[in-house]
């Protein structure tokens, strides 16, 4: 079983180094999608021993990660692993992603930052958390299913099961559409907690997505376009999905 694990990056020279050195540990093959960077974190990456994508303008979030799940599927992968590079996600988790791999019992396995808060765990901005509530709620009600955390980004990703999918979101709008085509098609989608981890509250989506109600109605009018979508390709856009909670711990995302 082949698994890569990827990371989207996009000015990142304050932990690129440090974090890749960490996945490195647990990881023997890592992916790097350079999201457009203009600071030092090309220059960085060089020094690296891991694999560079590198777009020469940013182009969004969930663009860099369709472009890891082509290079997944085009490389032979069996699943890939991915994170982000700000130590919201903690590499020290990737082994439990790896065991639930090896249950083979799911296609998504998501992190969610909720199934088992901690003391001390941080406590997100409280505009993220409610949107983050409130969408979980209506795409477990629109889909069928029982999500915790619709928007963490430490995710597996069974290559097989992807390649059924019309992936096309490019920003931070991906999790609409991955939720809606995911749950028409069918896919086992499981979830397993990792740490709640928000190290800076200030760091911003960049443009209108800061505005929290800007950001609320986009991931609706995306969520509404999924569901559509899902449903002239897969069927009635309801979901099929077992969903089920796993038992592991620790590593997470911004959302």
């Amino acid at each position: 079983m082949r698994t890569l694990v990827a990371i989207p990056v996009y000015n990142e020279e304050r932990y690129v180094e440090k974090v890749l050195q960490r996945v490195a540990r647990f990881a023997d093959e890592i992916l790097v999608i350079d999201d457009g960077s203009t600071d030092q974190t090309p220059c960085l990456l060089a020094r690296q021993p891991v694999e560079v994508i590198r777009h020469k303008e940013n182009r969004g979030y969930g663009r860099a990660l369709l472009d890891a799940f082509r290079w997944a599927s085009v490389d032979g992968f069996d699943w890939v692993i991915t994170m982000d590079c700000d130590e919201q996600h903690e590499p020290a988790a990737i082994p439990h992603f790896v065991e639930a791999i090896r249950r083979d019992d799911a296609d998504i396995i998501s992190g969610s930052r909720y199934l088992n808060l901690h003391e001390g765990d941080d406590v997100p901005p409280p505009d993220r958390r409610r949107i983050n509530t409130m969408l979980t709620q209506e795409i477990n009600d629109r889909l069928g299913l029982s999500l915790t955390d619709s928007f963490c980004g430490f995710k597996a990703h069974r290559v097989s099961a992807l390649n059924r999918l019309d992936l096309s979101e490019s920003g931070y709008a991906f999790p609409m559409q991955l939720w809606a085509q995911s749950a028409a098609a069918g896919l086992r989608i499981t979830e397993i907690p990792v740490r709640l981890i928000y190290n800076d509250p200030t760091r911003t989506f960049g443009g209108p997505l800061d505005d929290p109600a800007e950001r609320l109605t986009h991931y609706r009018d995306a969520l509404n376009l999924a569901v559509e979508h899902a449903s002239d390709t897969h069927g009635d856009g309801r979901a099929k999905p077992m969903v089920t909670m796993g038992g592991l711990s620790n590593g997470c995302v911004r959302g």
